[in-house]
């Protein structure tokens, strides 16, 4: 029943339902997403209608929003951003393309009126820029090949459907004198000037300003969240959305030094805030206007859930790229967004399709988005299971992933250790197996990373160490050892069985943060779990404690 609550009694009650939808999301093993949306909808007027302060929410919401995608500007750094933009050009594009080509027929074929149906495929096309950014996030993939091209294919879909938009309200504005082209042209020239000026505050500004506040890290923070909401404020009203104009803001900040720091102290409350996305997006669902579309919804997410990630699939698949990295990129582009709400409002209010429509539009994006939460998270078992059929997304040719052919791999300097992840723990592996005459090969997911330790000499491959597929070009023939210092327990079981399964001889060492884990690496065949935290402490008691000259005898 609804209560009467101040706002922030109101607040109170929904952070402390979230904590316990959460903790019972996390003992079930389910995404955290899932349950925020979930007390959205319990919360909202299509259950217990205890939401009332919506704009409150909708602003920290909105700041939510600017902070995630400000801290995965940081990480767009000019150079990825040119190496990824061809790919990322041609799979948005060649999936919004077919996406909505297609989904027009299929809801024509529903019986669709003919705009109703161009409606309708065009919010097919849209994936969740803010969902998926969390989820790759979670799973530690913004950084991977597959995570960097599902980041620029939905920064080219973001721009998409801004012209979208344009052109449905060029409708309403054909009476003022403004037409699509002026439109556009206005778009192109605010545009330009918007990037000159980040170019410029790049150039001849933030080199300066960045160490003056850097002195201060709480300064440096208060300056970055408060330049990541001006810079969407400022998208959003030059015609952009708030979401380009966040990203934007963090690629200025991203060939700075400072943008490590600045990322990892927002983090918290970047989560916080997007909390109140979640609840938000569940608590303007209306479940009462769904039920009639339910077979038509039905029939349009499985096109979203399947058809779209086939499409990119076959887009990557043709540009060269493995089928590993195609699938999941694919499984990225399996639900709708808040801004194919939002053009379905837009068309609402211009009187193009009626309130059935929208709710159709609003029940594919909850079934679409409910369902690829899980796809993304349990993406590398998928792949597992389903990799026997996906051979015919791949081309047999040199694929962009590989630094150089499986042949030449085999035929390269002999190794004796092969170290997995090249962060800082692994760096400092290899350097000290270097300094003691070892040969080493290095493999990392991150295309920065093996491009920076080539730079250094050492020979290093692009590989994921979930990819069941990679030992098979790998010398492990030849190596004594394979190292791995990449944490989760999943990914280092995976690994252990991908090398057995190709017939590795050699001694496997594993790397886990928690003593929990060690014994049940060992049971799986580990020869040894490196704990870095443990293994430190005890080297540093262990120098502390050696006897010196100054000690009494």
């Amino acid at each position: 029943m609804p209560i009467s609550l101040d706002i922030f009694s109101e607040i109170a009650l929904l952070l402390a339902i979230a904590v316990a939808a959460g903790a019972l999301a996390l003992w079930l093993r389910q995404p955290l997403i899932m349950a925020f949306i979930a007390v959205g909808i319990l919360a909202g007027p299509s259950g217990l209608d205890w939401v009332h302060s919506h704009d409150q929410i909708d602003l920290f919401a909105k700041l939510g929003i600017a902070l995630l995608l400000f801290v995965v500007g940081l990480k767009l750094d000019p150079h990825m951003v040119r190496a990824m933009g061809l790919v990322a050009l041609a799979t948005g594009l060649g999936q919004v393309l077919f996406t909505s080509l297609i989904g027009y027929f299929i809801a024509l074929g529903l019986g669709l009126p003919t705009v109703s149906a161009l409606y309708v495929a065009i919010a097919l096309t849209f994936s969740s820029t803010i969902i998926i950014v969390k989820l790759l996030s979670d799973k530690r993939e913004l950084d991977s090949l597959h995570g960097r091209i599902a980041i620029g294919l939905l920064i080219v879909q973001d721009f998409v459907v801004i012209l979208a938009i344009i052109g449905l309200s060029a409708f309403v504005t054909r009476g003022t004198g403004n037409s699509l082209g002026s439109n556009l042209l206005m778009v192109m020239l605010k545009g330009s000037a918007f990037l000159a000026m980040i170019g410029l505050l790049m150039r001849y500004v933030f080199p300066v300003l960045m160490g003056k506040l850097a002195r201060s890290q709480e300064l440096l923070v208060l300056f970055a969240i408060a330049w990541a909401a001006a810079m969407a404020s400022l998208g959003n009203f030059l015609g952009f959305s708030m979401e380009v104009g966040a990203i934007l803001a963090g690629v200025a900040l991203a060939s700075t030094s400072y943008r490590n720091v600045i990322g990892a102290r927002l983090v918290s409350l970047r989560d916080f805030l997007l909390l109140f996305f979640f609840i938000d997006l569940g608590s303007q669902l209306e479940l009462s206007l769904l039920g009639a579309q339910l077979w038509s919804a039905i029939i349009l997410s499985l096109f979203v859930l399947i058809g779209n990630p086939l499409i990119v699939m076959v887009i990557l698949g043709f540009m060269g790229y493995r089928k590993r990295t195609g699938f999941l990129v694919g499984l990225t582009v399996a639900q709708i967004s808040e801004f194919s709400l939002l053009l379905g409002a837009l068309g609402l209010s211009m009187g193009h399709i009626n309130a059935n429509i929208l709710g159709l539009i609003t029940l594919v994006g909850l079934v679409t988005i409910g369902l690829s939460t899980y796809m993304i998270k349990y993406s590398h078992l998928l792949y597992e299971w389903l990799t026997p059929w996906l051979g015919i997304f791949e081309r047999t040719m040199h694929h962009p992933e590989d630094s150089i052919s499986a042949e030449e791999r085999k035929n390269a300097s002999p190794v004796e250790v092969i170290v997995f992840g090249l962060g800082r723990y692994g760096g400092n592996v290899v350097r000290e197996l270097q300094k003691r005459g070892v040969r080493v090969l290095g493999i990392d997911f991150d295309p920065e990373a093996v491009t920076y330790w080539r730079e250094e000499g050492l020979p290093t491959f692009y590989g994921d160490v979930e990819d069941p597929e990679f030992p098979y070009a790998l010398p492990l023939s030849e190596a004594r050892w394979v190292v791995s210092t990449v944490l989760g327990q999943e990914a280092c079981l995976t690994l252990l069985h991908n090398l057995r399964h190709h017939g590795f001889k050699g001694r496997i060492a594993l790397t886990s943060h928690t003593m929990k884990h060690v014994i049940s690496l060992k049971q799986a065949g580990a020869d040894v779990v490196l704990l870095p935290f443990h293994d430190a402490a005890a080297e540093a008691v262990d120098r502390m404690m050696e006897p010196t000259n100054a000690d009494p005898a």
